[in-house]
């Protein structure tokens, strides 16, 4: 038997959660829960980091200290993009900026000014979003700020964690992928686009596989957990790189959705797919484990009805998630569509979706219901345009797509993705980045020899359910309707 933490940082929470591998089965155990709540100081939007970086010693603790767990394993995943930059002593120069930080707006424009998309495409493979830490780190040299300045070293967030868990400090490779920074034909950081926006290349760090062991819990991170010297590992430190490892697939006819806050769609290749076709389609070509690629289109997800959520709460009206997606349920089909991807920024989400429907000749949908039914109805259709626009790059059709994640609980999403795809769908398990990140950790450890056992381990350890798809023509219609509306 053995143990493996993973501390697994999403967008609107993180978990401390404990992996116990016996006998070819895994279980985990969440034994630590805490918000991520973003601060807005003036005009900027942060991460409250070192808040995360207590919450990580305070799962140290509950795991060493309170359970006496010998661990054979630690590591961290969270979010793309985002990153923290050390000065000369080791030290946090900046507290880390929030991917939807306004800083980045007009950026990717102001960017493809002295460097042509087609040519940032060549070096990276990466979708074009202005989140990309590319963009956040040139609206800094644009705006001369002092922190890039005095920049010795830049780390991403999960990077970040580990150093100040280990006092080493490299990048892992799935999650430096998303920063449109990295050369995948290089196997290295695109220190060309570098010189060309006039950007430190200095400040970048040696990149590691997933799975390599970066160093040893220090004393001084571990405060009185007693975990000192634990092996911590460099996980898929990507959230979605650890998700899509425990997807329990088999042969190559399925594609994946990691649905969250963000809705990451795609393939698992062997190599990735750089060329005009994928730029057209704006895909992205990000690393996975064990030398896989993850051909992919990164959507906005549930974030939608978060944020709706949210400003109900605010105006006094209490609904859990179950609720809204049961009332969601109930309500009239196909109100309006919208475009998911329209709606980065946060602020009044019913009143964006409101206005959005307007200026698309729409009725707005008044109701709790019938806004959350929009936003699941929407996103099955934006999946569908994802999974069609793969199979027409790939030339073959994935018959089976598999949900994990979070999202993946939400039966009601599930079944109209199911009728919007015309496709199988197969959702679960709910904790695939946890378990990733757990997996990823024992082929590291030498105790899972690859990915192929990995996902035979989730086979064995989780149940899934299966959606079939119905109502066809229903669906057709709608999907014509979004296309059209999407285009204008």
């Amino acid at each position: 038997m053995s143990h493996y933490l993973a501390f697994d940082l999403g967008a609107e929470s993180g978990r401390t959660m404990l992996g116990t591998l016996e006998s070819g089965r895994l279980s985990v155990e969440e034994l630590h829960r805490f918000p991520n709540i973003p601060v807005r100081v003036l005009s900027s939007l942060y991460w409250d980091t070192l808040r995360l970086w207590h919450e990580i010693q305070h799962g140290l603790t509950i795991a060493g200290r309170d359970r006496h767990i010998s661990l054979d394993g630690i590591g961290v995943d969270t979010w793309g993009v985002d990153f923290a930059l050390l000065g000369r002593d080791g030290a946090l120069i900046d507290n880390p900026r929030h991917y939807r930080d306004p800083r980045t707006n007009g950026m990717l424009e102001e960017a493809c000014k002295v460097v042509s998309r087609e040519t940032i495409f060549a070096q990276t493979g990466i979708q074009f979003m202005q989140i990309n830490t590319l963009y956040q780190l040139y609206a800094m040299r644009l705006t001369n700020a002092p922190a890039l300045a005095c920049a010795r070293t830049l780390l991403m967030m999960p990077d970040l964690f580990n150093y100040w868990l280990t006092g080493v400090a490299k990048c892992e490779l799935t999650i430096a992928s998303t920063s449109q920074m990295y050369n995948p034909r290089l196997s290295g950081w695109a220190t060309e686009l570098f010189d060309c926006l006039d950007l430190p290349a200095t400040i970048l760090p040696e990149i590691v596989q997933p799975g390599t062991r970066i160093g040893s819990v220090v004393p001084g991170a571990a405060g009185s957990s007693g975990v000192e010297g634990t092996a911590v590992y460099a996980t898929g430190c990507h959230d979605t790189a650890s998700a899509v490892a425990a997807v329990p697939a088999a042969g190559d006819s399925w594609c994946y959705i990691s649905s969250g806050t963000w809705s990451l769609i795609g393939v698992e290749l062997d190599a990735p797919v750089i060329d005009e076709r994928s730029l057209a389609l704006n895909l992205t070509n990000e690393m996975g484990a064990a030398g896989k690629t993850r051909l992919l289109k990164n959507i906005a997800g549930l974030w939608l009805l978060q944020e709706c959520r949210r400003a109900w709460v605010s105006a006094g009206r209490q609904y859990s998630y179950e609720e809204l997606t049961a009332a969601a349920a109930a309500a009239s089909p196909f109100a309006a569509v919208i475009d998911p991807d329209v709606f980065l920024e946060p602020g009044d989400m019913p009143a964006k979706i409101s206005r959005y429907c307007e200026a698309t000749g729409q009725r707005a949908p008044e109701s709790e219901a019938t806004i959350s039914r929009t936003i699941f109805e929407s996103l099955a259709l934006k999946y569908r345009e994802v999974v069609e626009s793969l199979e027409s790059l790939l030339g073959r059709k994935p018959e089976t797509i598999h949900i994990v994640g979070g999202g993946s609980r939400n039966r009601v999403l599930n079944q109209f993705v199911a009728d919007a795809t015309g496709r199988r769908i197969i959702s679960g398990p709910a904790e695939a980045t946890a378990m990733g990140n757990i997996l990823i950790q024992a082929i590291g450890a030498g105790e899972v020899s690859s990915l192929a056992e990995a996902r035979e381990i989730v086979r064995r350890s989780t149940k899934i359910a299966e959606f079939l798809p119905r109502m066809a023509g229903q669906w057709e219609h709608a999907y014509e309707r979004f296309r059209t509306i999407v285009r204008r």
